[in-house]
């Protein structure tokens, strides 16, 4: 989690302080959409990655995702500790098995 948190902080001080040539000062500066965009394109990298089963393509993707994931959080200003603490609420639960609808495929 170390690893996170320095990332995290050093997404936040680009915002804070951008310095030229910086591509995340570039995502920030180009605002929410172009962030999203991004986080989407790694989402879809990933899932290729991880169906062709090289697993350094697969890591590779993942820390892509992880970083977009990372701006998107501080553009919104969403602290790193609340998803953390949300994951730790989340893996605290028994059971906790989705309930699914059985569906009435005739109507």
């Amino acid at each position: 989690m170390d690893t996170l948190q320095r990332l995290y902080t050093v997404v936040q001080d680009r915002r804070t302080n951008p310095q030229e040539g910086s591509y995340t000062c570039y995502l920030f500066d180009k605002g929410l959409d172009k962030i999203l965009k991004k986080v989407g394109e790694e989402c879809a990298e990933t899932i290729i990655a991880a169906k062709n089963g090289v697993q350094a393509d697969t890591v590779g993707e993942i820390s892509d995702l992880l970083y977009h994931l990372t701006v998107m959080m501080v553009e919104q200003d969403i602290p790193l500790e609340a998803v953390l603490s949300e994951l730790d609420r989340r893996s605290a639960k028994i059971g906790n098995l989705k309930q699914f609808h059985v569906s009435d495929h005739e109507t």
